[in-house]
């Protein structure tokens, strides 16, 4: 129990760290060598990709119209934060560091490593089960809080998947709606 702690907290530390460190480190990264990287499945759960967010990537867009902006919605945010929890669970460290990028910045900023190398070390502290089970979390709509139109909070106790997950373990995000879509912020 104590060692499954101490993996939620580096975890969830991690996470804060990683999504801080993606958004500065993406702009820096060779465009011409990420495209290559995300699966045809990760390219499919990334309908918040937009040119604002890295316009130096390639990466297209998953959107049915590819330019539209998210949806500024309950839904939406729902849906982005089960993008993030999949890309969690298959070690999608592009999604993982996309949707995180705003809360990892502030990581960042406060003296914490890149997303990609905060994120590699929180991979190796979710255990195999618990991966297999982000794959396929979904959200509860009804466990959701809703701030503001534009602030959601996602309590862990809304992630429903194979696998418990405790404060610790994952713990709970606040989205924010910024440049046309949901990014974890804190």
């Amino acid at each position: 129990m104590k060692d499954r702690t101490m993996v939620s907290v580096a975890v969830s530390a991690c996470v804060v760290l990683v999504a801080c460190a993606c958004g500065p480190e993406k702009s820096k990264e060779d465009p011409d060598a990420k495209p290559a990287q995300p699966s045809a499945s990760t390219q499919a759960e990334s309908p918040s990709a937009t040119p604002s967010v890295s316009p130096r990537t390639e990466k297209p867009s998953a959107e049915p119209t590819g330019d539209q902006p998210a949806p500024r919605t309950k839904e939406g945010a729902i849906q982005r934060y089960e993008q993030y929890l999949h890309a969690l669970g298959r070690e999608d460290i592009d999604t993982v560091c996309e949707v995180a990028g705003p809360a990892a910045k502030k990581a960042q900023d406060q003296g914490s490593g890149p997303c990609t190398s905060t994120y590699s070390a929180v991979f190796q502290m979710i255990s195999p089960a618990q991966k297999k089970a982000l794959q396929t979390a979904t959200v509860d709509p009804q466990r959701i809080a809703v701030r503001t139109p534009d602030k959601i909070e996602m309590p862990v106790e809304a992630v429903r998947a194979s696998a418990t997950f405790s404060e610790s373990d994952l713990g709970s995000y606040t989205l924010e709606y910024l440049k046309n879509n949901w990014y974890i912020t804190d």
